[in-house]
């Protein structure tokens, strides 16, 4: 295995784009790894994002110390709860820096995270490759060994570079993105005895007003109540609007979630829409789904022949 640099390092994408994974197993390791990383890149002048699970967050910021500026530290769990929502923070970051190489460590996946949430990770990862094409960023993906072994696995698939501490080597694994987010397209299961609502543009907002009631009998809290209305309505809205006049709306709870799903005969042809901060000015669209990402704690998209499914989930606690 070879020590990858930055400056050194081929990359089946862009040459002046990196995306190495780094595996680590202990905590040595991972200040080693990750702390060693941050620190050089800071040294070098180039500002620093470091997006990392809470408790790993304090492991490194006492690691690193400070006398390094430009370095930015942010909680995983609460930036990147939905991991929808991690790639444009990621973007974000680097358009602060146009004219300077900016660093990024992203740890979205982590011991602890549910299926659902790992499958829309995994599908961030791969998505980075194609946001980033191109632009002069190194991104470094921390994975805990830990980790059941087909993530592990995935990580082999969306990063052109993947090691350890002591070194790096090229991923015989790595796959085109596109595949690995059709892959990431598993059925969704069904729920048992959702709420089903029919609506076309003039039941919008009657429907919002359902869903909004509905929700609060099923426990959600007042201070989400805004989060769900307004994901609601942007999903009902791009139904009339984008997905043939007309959708279908189903809620739903468990034990500790509330699901709104809407269905449509609308298609998506950007794998990256509502992944990344749309321009206001922009005549294509994308605001609607990439607020559904901002408040909503995990969305699932599908396409199947049938047209477009998108579910929302909110957290009750």
């Amino acid at each position: 295995m070879t020590t990858y640099t930055p400056e050194s390092a081929e990359n089946r994408i862009d040459p002046s784009f990196h995306h190495p994974a780094l595996f680590y197993t202990t905590e040595e390791d991972y200040l080693r790894g990750v702390g060693g990383f941050v620190r050089t890149e800071a040294a070098g002048g180039h500002p620093v994002l470091v997006a990392v699970p809470g408790p790993r967050l304090q492991l490194l910021r006492e690691a690193v110390g400070t006398g390094y500026e430009g370095v930015t530290f942010v909680d995983m769990r609460e930036a990147g709860r939905n991991p929808g929502r991690i790639l444009s923070m990621l973007q974000s970051f680097a358009d602060r820096y146009p004219d300077r190489r900016p660093s990024i460590v992203g740890e979205p996946i982590w011991v602890g995270r549910t299926a659902a949430e790992v499958r829309e990770a995994t599908r961030h990862e791969a998505l980075i490759n194609l946001a980033f094409d191109g632009r002069p960023v190194t991104i470094l993906c921390p994975y805990d060994t830990a980790l059941p072994e087909r993530v592990l696995a995935e990580a082999h698939r969306t990063h052109p570079v993947v090691g350890a501490p002591d070194g790096y080597a090229h991923s015989p694994r790595y796959a085109d993105p596109h595949t690995v987010c059709r892959d990431c397209d598993r059925p969704l299961e069904e729920p048992a005895d959702p709420l089903v609502l029919h609506f076309t543009e003039q039941d919008l907002a009657e429907v919002r007003d359902t869903a909004g009631h509905w929700a609060q009998k099923a426990g959600l809290s007042s201070s989400r109540h805004t989060d769900w209305l307004l994901a609601v309505n942007e999903a009902t809205g791009n139904s009339v609007r984008h997905g043939g006049g007309q959708g279908t709306l189903r809620l739903w709870r468990t034990a500790d979630t509330l699901t709104a799903e809407v269905r449509d005969r609308g298609r998506l042809t950007d794998a990256l829409v509502g992944r990344r901060r749309p321009d206001p000015l922009s005549p294509f669209g994308g605001r609607g789904v990439w607020m559904m990402h901002q408040l909503c704690d995990l969305v699932e998209m599908r396409t199947p022949p049938s047209g477009l499914i998108v579910r929302m989930h909110l957290a009750l606690d």
